[in-house]
């Protein structure tokens, strides 16, 4: 735990708030029904820049002043923002060049939010002026619990082509490659397409050119944008620190589908509470399980500790092609599925729903109909359940197999000139994850070179890149006594995007004890047969077995009678190489086996349909049934039902359909 804790007790319940869009009689009321919701705290201020600084220097606190102190009387704790997401019109007519500029040349115009260019000087002095005198002004506030940073950085400036852009990647480049002009070319592989560069200033963003990009140029100008962006997070932050030494600060994180701009690795270790934005894919089936894979993905970010969802929607958003209400009971299983994967609390975009602005048909805890609706009735019982949870608060997760993410090796597997686009990170990381999804397996999530003394099993379905350090603390792992799965097209090239010659998987190759001298992608649609009955897609390749075994051969194609699935001895480990993609049923089957082979049980068999989550407190257990089905559940299960307050009988606790159940259990 932190030195800078958030001191709301039980499970935080709120939302963004922004009583500046609407007249100040309407505050009584929204303060009068959040106390009816339960709602114990908000997030005030983050688009408010233009009323608090009507002009350079000249400010007027009136409101947010009013505001805190209306908060602070009905008893509701305030995550104060910093408004830096969206600056004044008066600030871009004062200094244009701070406006971003795309790909292709384009400069980009205000008039709606995170239209800054990151590296802009005057954008930097602004956004630290405005936050050090809010935080001076409000770091004694007793409503004031939490600093919120910003917010969504990167959302829809992640990249700014411009000059200013220019020069500080190339300050960021001189300090990576220690001034060495000659070692950027060699990790550049400049020598190819006569690309050498003799002076830093030749060197410019990764703009439109006549063919394909250098990949290494793509791949730290990601890792750049990256920093940059974290660089005024942590600009800010120091200032608010220096106001309010002991209130902790948190910036929202967008681990979610859609999103792949920053390298949350490097940003949660400078948070003293993680925090995440989370929204529902309308074409998804199935988005229990991207709630469930990017909870734990953050709780991982967040070292194992809880974390903050601090937005997520009631229903509809407004923002993708066509946007969808969630059915009967989806706000509620939906929000207690982030808490069963370790989220403190719980927090909507937005409070009142908006008439006016970009995002007035995004729902909201208290939506255009008022409380005669059905959102409003499921947030008012979510409130209640929230309350009936406080002692979840604190209790952890715990996994014995974790799954490698690495943001690096995202961008740079789907960089152009892949021998198949076809292939995406992400797509990659949820197949495997949701077979042990829907077997109730617990997962971690890790960095390459994290420490895996506590997992049984490690699973790498796609780390294509990977450097030294981190490919031999995961083979390590599998010699020194674990169970290592690898996915295909992993440990190809190192950090600089460079082949690691002498055969495929690279850097792997010897631990899984197989050796590919030709890769053969599939066709969109196209499949082969597996031995078994299986089938697979999307990719292929040439296995020659080195020590390994082989556990699945291809039964059709060109590569008939090749090994497709194989198993290797390492150290006192073992080693598995998936070199496809088999079919869900197929694939499910081999994790069973590989997690087997590591001895890795469920948290709790359930029927299908149901996810089994565990938190561990102190004392007690806290096991989270969450039924996604269409039919009654019963799952063995020995303690109180903490949502009714009901003993579980026999042994065992109902769930019906659509419903959740968390139960203690004492240890």
């Amino acid at each position: 735990m932190t030195a800078r804790e958030l001191k709301v007790p039980g499970i935080a319940y709120g939302g963004d708030y922004n009583p500046e869009q609407w007249p100040e009689e309407v505050w009584a009321e929204d303060v009068r029904l959040m106390r009816e919701a339960g709602v114990t705290m908000v997030s005030v201020n983050i688009f408010a820049w233009a009323l608090l600084e009507p002009k350079e220097g000249a400010y007027d606190f009136s409101r947010l002043d009013r505001i805190l102190a209306l908060l602070h009387e009905n008893g509701i704790a305030a995550d104060l923002a910093t408004p830096t997401a969206a600056p004044p019109a008066w600030f871009f007519r004062a200094h244009p060049d701070a406006l971003p500029v795309d790909k292709d040349g384009r400069t980009l115009s205000y008039g709606s939010r995170q239209t800054f260019c990151p590296s802009s000087p005057a954008y930097r002095e602004a956004a630290l002026r405005i936050a050090r005198v809010l935080g001076e002004r409000y770091a004694d506030h007793p409503a004031v619990v939490m600093w919120h940073v910003h917010n969504e950085y990167g959302c829809h400036n992640g990249e700014c082509h411009c000059d200013t852009s220019a020069a500080a990647f190339r300050v960021w480049l001189r300090n990576k490659y220690d001034d060495d002009l000659a070692a950027l070319n060699h990790a550049w592989g400049t020598t190819f397409w006569s690309q050498w560069y003799y002076d830093w200033d030749e060197i410019i963003p990764p703009r439109p050119t006549g063919a394909v990009p250098n990949p290494t140029h793509q791949l730290d100008w990601r890792r750049f944008c990256s920093d940059e962006l974290l660089s005024l997070c942590k600009a800010e932050r120091e200032v608010l620190l220096e106001a309010a030494p002991s209130t902790p600060a948190t910036t929202n994180f967008m681990v979610m589908y859609n999103f792949d701009k920053l390298d949350y690795w490097r940003w949660a270790p400078e948070l003293d509470i993680v925090s995440n934005d989370h929204y529902l894919q309308s074409t998804d089936p199935e988005s229990q399980i991207d709630i469930a894979l990017s909870g734990d993905l953050v709780r991982s970010l967040a070292g194992g500790r809880p974390w903050l969802l601090m937005e997520h929607s009631t229903g509809a958003v407004n923002w993708q092609p066509v946007n969808r209400a969630k059915t009967a009971g989806e706000l509620r299983r939906n929000a207690l599925s982030h808490v069963a994967h370790g989220a403190d609390g719980i927090a909507y975009f937005q409070w009142r729903a908006a008439k006016a602005g970009a995002e007035q048909w995004h729902s909201a805890m208290l939506p255009h109909a008022g409380t005669d609706s059905q959102i409003w009735r499921d947030v008012v019982r979510l409130g209640a359940d929230l309350r009936s949870l406080a002692e979840v608060r604190g209790s952890e997760g715990v996994a014995e197999v974790a799954i490698v993410w690495d943001w690096s090796a995202w961008w740079a597997v789907e960089l152009p000139s892949q021998p198949s686009e076809e292939v995406r990170f992400q797509d990659l990381v949820r197949a495997w994850y949701e077979p042990l999804w829907r077997s109730g397996v617990a997962v971690d999530f890790v960095r390459p070179d994290a420490d895996l003394s506590a997992y049984k099993l490690v699973l790498a379905p796609s780390l294509y890149l990977v450097d030294d350090e981190g490919a031999a603390n995961l083979t390590g792992f599998a010699s020194d006594g674990g169970v290592l799965a690898v996915g295909f097209h992993s440990g190809a090239v190192d950090e600089n995007c460079h082949v690691r010659l002498g055969g495929y998987p690279g850097a792997f190759r010897e631990a899984l004890g197989v050796r590919t001298d030709e890769l053969f992608p599939l066709l969109p649609g196209e499949s082969v047969g597996l031995s078994g009955g299986g089938t697979a897609g999307l990719w292929s390749e040439r296995v020659a077995l080195a020590g390994a075994e082989p556990v699945a051969t291809y039964t059709s194609g060109p590569l008939t009678g090749v090994p497709a699935v194989t198993r290797h001895t390492h150290g006192s480990g073992t080693a598995w190489y998936l070199a496809t993609l088999p079919d869900p049923t197929t694939l499910a089957s081999v994790l069973d086996r590989i997690r087997a082979d590591a001895g890795v049980e469920p948290v709790r068999t359930t029927p299908e349909g149901v996810e089994a989550v565990l938190r561990r407190g102190p004392d007690a257990d806290y096991l989270f049934l969450i039924n996604h089905g269409d039919e009654d559940a019963e799952v063995r299960a020995d303690g109180t039902e903490l949502l009714t307050g009901k003993a579980a009988e026999g042994g065992s606790v109902k769930v019906a359909a659509g419903d959740v159940a968390v139960v203690r259990e004492p240890r």
